[in-house]
């Protein structure tokens, strides 16, 4: 990082930001480019919900320092924000500082990086290669040298389908507009679209239980609004996280308010159902599996979540875990399959290395198709790479994260010997 070619970081949320914020302090120069019309882009698309971490858990530690140079006031540390207010109250204002501002691009799709030079076959004298960011503004190809890469662009573009194979079911796609994928404002703009209608919400993290607690919001006003909720596990008592163990309780309270609304028989629960196919029979939908199907539907929400996009990655060394696509040092601390703990044991820019150096790939797209991250950890994520890219090692390697536990922590006996040692289940 001798040289004063900039850093690129792709992305322009919270992550993206904090490194931006990071690379300031540090007196590295950057260039961020964001393909939504304002930074903070997909945060906005998601303004109506609520977050479970609270502000203390939000804020990047050296966005905090730029910010209230500037005579920012923080939001009180205990307050939960919506995805508006963070935008708002956080990501706005720092976005709008003079040391971070000029060197924001938006509107600016990255559609190729590469070494300048150098297709991904070619090695001998690639590390001295500058990268070469390739990019549309105004229909405009723009081309953008780097010394560094940080991939923060997440995986909020990318949804998963329904299909129980991780592709899209049969005719998913035909009856997309009957097909809602995320979480609707069920309160606001989308209420008229499902009040009084038969919806299906699939999938079983945080994202349906907060539909299926939305839609109910929904019914209470509207009583013919019924509620579907269709699950792959085996029971749905497997959905409801830590309860009142969880250390952020507005997450345990998810869980216990969807516990509640099933036993009063207020959802109708299909679990484990396996969706192989959608189906147009009049006005209305049914979901299929291999011998049974669902029918009656209106609408269908898919909050099934998210993979990482890496198409524009394609001519760089980069690793991705064969099964979960996060960053494979992060693979047996976060797969599902092992366990199910939402936090991780701290990890920084040694553990996020990849073949192409200084390449990195960060925030929730490090986690690739694993449902648990949190900003928090995005943050000590870049605040270490900064740190490297500075010549400063033992910050670097000083990577420290506190998380509240999620309140269940179970390992799976047949992935047993798979457990990664000081991993956030400990020890049988």
């Amino acid at each position: 990082m001798k040289n004063q070619l900039p850093v690129a970081i792709i992305g322009g949320g919270p992550i993206a930001l904090a490194a931006a914020a990071q690379l300031t302090i540090r007196q590295i120069p950057f260039v961020l480019l964001e393909q939504g019309k304002s930074v903070g882009a997909s945060v906005r698309e998601w303004g109506h919900i609520q977050m479970f971490s609270p502000w203390e858990y939000n804020i990047d530690s050296a966005a905090r320092e730029l910010l209230l140079a500037e005579g920012w006031s923080a939001p009180a540390a205990e307050e939960l924000p919506t995805g508006k207010q963070l935008f708002e109250h956080y990501l706005k204002p720092l976005s709008e500082l003079a040391r971070l501002q000029p060197h924001m691009k938006t509107e600016s799709r990255v559609i190729a990086i590469h070494r300048k030079g150098f297709d991904k076959m070619k090695t001998s004298g690639r590390e001295k290669a500058p990268f070469e960011v390739v990019y549309l503004h105004n229909s405009t190809v723009n081309r953008l040298e780097a010394a560094a890469i940080m991939d923060a662009t997440g995986t909020w573009g990318t949804p998963n389908p329904v299909g129980v194979s991780g592709d899209y079911a049969d005719r998913e796609m035909d009856l997309h507009a009957s097909i809602y994928y995320g979480i609707p404002d069920l309160k606001g703009a989308h209420s008229a679209r499902y009040a009084g209608k038969t919806a299906a919400v699939v999938g079983s993290g945080h994202s349906a239980i907060h539909t299926v607690l939305l839609l109910h919001h929904l019914k209470l006003t509207n009583p013919t609004t019924e509620i579907h909720w269709i699950l792959r596990k085996q029971t749905i008592e497997e959905a409801f996280g830590g309860g009142e163990n969880d250390g952020f309780s507005a997450r345990g309270e998810l869980g216990m308010r969807a516990s509640q609304l099933v036993r009063e028989g207020a959802v109708n629960v299909h679990a484990p159902f396996h969706i192989h196919a959608l189906e147009r029979e009049g006005n209305q939908l049914n979901i299929v599996e291999a011998d049974a199907s669902i029918k009656g539907f209106d609408e269908i929400i898919a909050a099934t979540g998210a993979r990482p996009d890496f198409s524009f990655l394609r001519e760089l060394r980069f690793e991705a875990d064969s099964s979960i696509e996060c960053v494979p040092k992060l693979a047996e601390l976060i797969d599902p399959n092992i366990h199910s703990c939402g936090t991780v044991r701290p990890h920084g820019e040694a553990e996020l290395r990849q073949p192409e150096q200084h390449f990195y790939i960060v925030g929730a797209k490090s986690y690739g198709r694993a449902p648990t991250f949190l900003l928090a950890t995005g943050y000590e994520q870049v605040r270490s790479i900064a740190a490297y890219l500075a010549g400063d090692n033992n910050s670097a390697l000083d990577v420290k994260l506190h998380l509240p536990e999620t309140g269940v922590c179970s390992i799976s006996k047949a992935k047993i010997t798979l457990k990664a040692p000081n991993s956030c289940c400990g020890p049988e």
